[in-house]
């Protein structure tokens, strides 16, 4: 793609010399430097260097106010988009069914060496909603069909070749009634945060699930785990946190009817391989001097 291009990469220990800096003008930030928490010093370089001009993320998501800092300077920002769409799919059924089918109480007798025989709920004929049909959320209703569910999403602006029968965002609260699993792909906006707080938990069925891939502070934490605790809401299943690591302390731990993962959702090898493909293809177009793939509006 490049054969000229000169390769710095960040050292262990998070820093780099001032002439390693300059010379920096595109930057990648790969998932094995979130992964290891380097994330702060790649990015503190990053802000440092005054040839900066283009940065790709292998994540989806933009909205750190880092990227912003970016954008500021005048850096082009492109993004993994759709890259682990499928992965966060898989995870997300997976978690349904675990719901239904007793998955953590089955896991937890094992443990205990216990028999506990108990009756499972038939996922077929449930009806989910999914609120933000990009690919994550476009990937989890195609999905959903195959196991025999009734999907209906919500979107900003539907195009009318959704896999789904698809809502605009501004229904929600109609929608919120009527599913028995509620799956969170939005992206983190002004318009989305704690979208799903106490007025919106008491709009859902007694006893219904919810599911959340996009991001931790589009839900209101605290009124969740009253939801959680009095059966409002019947079982829950969390990749992301409003505060990550999730704390120690925080209530949700301890619940059994909540299912933790530590934003790991979309994590998988084909994930990696397809972000890094989208960013070999950006590196060409750049050589090429051609317009970049996943630029956000």
């Amino acid at each position: 793609m490049a054969p000229d291009l000169d390769v710095v990469t960040l050292p262990a220990h998070g820093r780099m010399a001032d002439d390693e800096t300059a010379r920096i003008d595109i930057a990648v930030f790969s998932a094995d430097l979130w992964s290891e928490g380097r994330g702060p010093a790649f990015m503190k370089v990053l802000l440092s260097a005054p040839k900066a001009r283009w940065l790709h993320t292998f994540s989806a998501g933009l909205d750190d106010p880092v990227f912003d800092l970016f954008r500021d300077r005048g850096v082009l920002v492109t993004h993994s988009a759709g890259s682990s769409a499928i992965p966060i799919a898989h995870t997300v059924m997976m978690q349904v069914l675990s719901m239904c089918r007793n998955g953590r109480r089955w896991a937890t007798a094992q443990t205990r060496h216990e028999w506990d025989a108990a009756d499972i709920i038939d996922v077929e004929d449930r009806t989910m909603g999914v609120i933000g049909l990009g690919g994550i959320g476009t990937e989890v209703a195609r999905l959903a069909t195959h196991f025999g569910m009734r999907v209906i999403a919500t979107r900003r602006t539907p195009t009318g070749d959704e896999p789904c029968e698809t809502w605009t965002s501004d229904r929600m609260h109609e929608l919120l009634p009527l599913v028995d699993d509620l799956v969170l792909c939005a992206p983190l906006t002004p318009q989305t945060r704690r979208m799903i707080a106490a007025p919106e938990l008491a709009l859902m069925r007694p006893g219904a699930h919810l599911v959340n891939v996009g991001r931790g502070e589009l839900i209101d934490e605290e009124a969740l785990v009253d939801a959680l605790r009095t059966g409002r809401v019947g079982a829950a299943a969390l990749d992301v946190f409003a505060t990550e690591p999730l704390p120690a302390d925080s209530p949700l731990w301890g619940m059994s009817n909540v299912l933790i993962t530590p934003h790991s959702a979309g994590t998988s090898t084909l994930a990696s391989d397809r972000a890094a493909a989208i960013f070999l293809d950006n590196l060409g177009r750049w050589v090429r001097h051609e317009p970049l793939r996943n630029l956000p509006a």
